[in-house]
């Protein structure tokens, strides 16, 4: 369709030149003392016009003659940027293949040319950039090759180019603190490496990538608390699984609680735990026998454990038998250590899941050990007996036999008490 519109605009022309240039009877005369010259108006016309295209392509001539200079400085400083990319791309490829000696020449080069380049007062608006990210790939390359002086002194270099002022040019300094963190990390230098860290800016500190790189530093220097509170966001940031990461979270609560040597020491660690750490079992058992160990308050050892003793004591109680137990012998203690008879409540609490539960072994145990501790020494009896019958614990039955023993001693039942002592032993 364009075509054919052309071809009539064409005829169109070509109809008008004839029709104006045949029947057109003008001319132009030039008077030049003494001399008088005619011309045809048409022959005029088209001498202007054929000036008119003489001239044009002369001056574009000239235009293109004066820019061959231009021209010429252009093309070299494109074939510097293609050999600058090039040397770029290389050193990515020798550092994927593994080979960093020719990936640290590689670098070095693309520094060497961008120098060469600035030096020739044609700079690149990116030319900072281009040598940070040389250096970097060139201190990646000597890390790998064990050169350590050699790696800080291209991540110096690297961060001594001017302040960035652009966002990507911002993301870039980032990305080198952090490069140079996880190198610290790889050569097991925790202070460096923390330092590192904390000169990241708040928003990039609480990316995934720097919050498992401190992770790992903090698991490195054996600061639980620090490993504790960026597990706790890394789980926020879906960075592990759910089952993964109450595991990790659960592993290093577990682990505060054991560092803990005094009882105030204890109640700082367990302070700084949440609500959901306090509730896990494994947790809340150790904080309780710890608390024990070091001499606590038997009360507030007590207390930490109400959380699991609810959990136990649901019918759809997910603890595991080893929970249960230790649970039960951690009560068990905390009412040996306690000054007089067991809290009321907690007897109320264990009477009332015995008696929802009557067939629990464990449950029967605890209840005659509280009623013991009471003076309760009948009811105490009948409950310890009806334990021993669906006890499978080792443990449990040589206490059971234990306190049976003593309750004979009590009534001054010599048979009884020495049948008891010998089936604890047995036990």
């Amino acid at each position: 369709m364009r075509a054919i519109l052309w071809f009539l605009a064409l005829f169109a022309i070509a109809v008008a030149t004839a029709l104006f240039a045949g029947n057109n009877q003008g001319t132009v005369t030039v008077f030049w003392p003494p001399y008088r010259l005619d011309l045809s108006l048409n022959l005029v016309l088209l001498a202007l016009v054929g000036l008119f295209f003489i001239m044009y392509v002369a001056l574009r001539a000239l235009a293109v003659l004066l820019s061959l200079p231009g021209e010429a400085r252009r093309w070299r400083i494109q074939h510097q940027e293609r050999a600058m990319q090039v040397g770029l791309i290389d050193t990515l490829s020798h550092l994927a293949a593994g080979r960093f000696i020719r990936a640290r020449k590689a670098a070095e080069g693309v520094l060497e040319q961008e120098r060469a380049l600035t030096g020739s007062e044609h700079e690149l608006p990116y030319g900072s950039r281009l040598r940070a990210v040389a250096h970097l790939l060139a201190a990646e390359s000597t890390h790998a090759l064990q050169d350590k002086a050699a790696r800080d002194d291209h991540v110096r270099q690297a961060l001594a180019l001017p302040h960035a002022s652009r966002r990507d040019e911002q993301e870039l300094r980032e990305g080198l603190q952090l490069r140079a963190a996880r190198w610290s990390f790889d050569d097991r230098d925790v202070k460096t490496a923390l330092q590192w860290l904390d000169e990241l800016p708040q928003g990039v500190a609480r990316r995934t990538l720097a919050l498992r790189l401190r992770f790992k530093v903090a698991r490195l220097a054996r600061r639980t608390q620090v490993a504790l509170e960026t597990a706790r966001l890394l789980g926020k940031h879906r960075a592990f699984s759910e089952t993964a990461a109450r595991s990790i979270v659960r592993g290093l609560a577990v682990e505060l609680v054991q560092a803990a040597y005094d009882p105030a020491q204890l109640f700082k660690a367990w302070g700084q735990l949440d609500a959901a750490e306090r509730s896990m079992p494994e947790v809340a058992i150790l904080a309780a026998e710890r608390m024990l160990s070091l001499g606590g308050e038997v009360s507030l050892a007590q207390q930490w454990l109400l959380p699991v003793w609810e959990q136990m004591v649901r019918p759809d109680s997910a603890l595991m038998p080893e929970q249960r137990l230790r649970l039960v012998q951690v009560l068990e203690r905390s009412f040996a250590q306690a000054e007089g008879a067991p809290d009321a409540a907690w007897l109320t609490r264990i009477e009332a899941a015995q008696m929802g539960n009557p067939r629990d072994a464990l449950l029967q145990y605890l209840a005659g050990v509280a009623c013991m501790r009471l003076g309760l020494w009948g009811k105490a009896q009948q409950l310890l007996r009806q334990s021993l019958a669906q006890q499978r614990e080792p443990a449990l039955k040589r206490n059971a036999w234990c306190a049976l023993a003593l309750l004979a001693e009590q009534r001054e039942d010599a048979p009884a008490a020495a049948e008891a002592w010998r089936n604890a032993a047995q036990a």
